[in-house]
């Protein structure tokens, strides 16, 4: 509803987690052709099991070389790196911290999205946020932060799918859902 759009837009903006009615059943429709057994069998399923493999390794490594592992934060890294790959084709690989600007996105989303759900308990968060003080002046910054690391996949993979056809390497990157949303939108970002 509106209350949780109001809420929520900053960070997830009209996407499929905030829409309601028409926007949301468009999208709904549209993603879904991803979540089809096919697709979850030659696509997903791959994803995630080299992502739970990646996983094992680092606990693996861990458990030999006596180390402290915080288990929640690599839980939500290998979903989200999972998820990311799925959804929109990247490997972002914030289990091993490899890509640093996959790990300025990821410390960034995480942030934001904890700063989000303060909103549904802090009376004064629209005044903050209009003043650009407290959290919300952080939850501006990372938001941006997101919103660079976004526009640049989404502009590279605009570019990569205007790429001949005949290039049958890039045929599994189709497989994903942003790749699908540019395919329906004439690649509008």
């Amino acid at each position: 509803g509106g209350y949780n759009y109001y809420i929520l837009k900053d960070l997830l903006g009209d996407g499929i987690f905030t829409v309601d009615g028409d926007k949301w059943r468009e999208q709904r429709k549209l993603s879904s052709h991803d979540f089809s057994t096919r697709v979850l069998r030659d696509f997903s399923s791959v994803v995630f099991r080299k992502n739970a493999a990646k996983f094992a390794h680092i606990l693996t490594e861990a458990v030999k070389s006596n180390k402290i592992v915080d288990i929640q934060d690599l839980f939500m890294k290998a979903s989200l790196d999972s998820i990311f790959r799925v959804a929109f084709g990247v490997e972002l690989d914030s289990m091993c911290g490899s890509n640093e600007e996959g790990k300025k996105f990821s410390d960034a989303f995480d942030d934001a999205s904890a700063l989000t759900v303060r909103r549904y308990v802090d009376i004064l968060w629209k005044i903050k946020r209009s003043l650009n003080i407290g959290l919300e002046s952080k939850l501006k910054e990372n938001i941006r932060t997101v919103d660079v690391f976004i526009h640049k996949m989404i502009q590279r993979k605009t570019e990569e799918m205007s790429k001949p056809e005949a290039d049958l390497s890039l045929q599994w990157k189709r497989e994903d859902i942003l790749s699908r949303f540019l395919q329906i939108t004439d690649t509008d970002p």
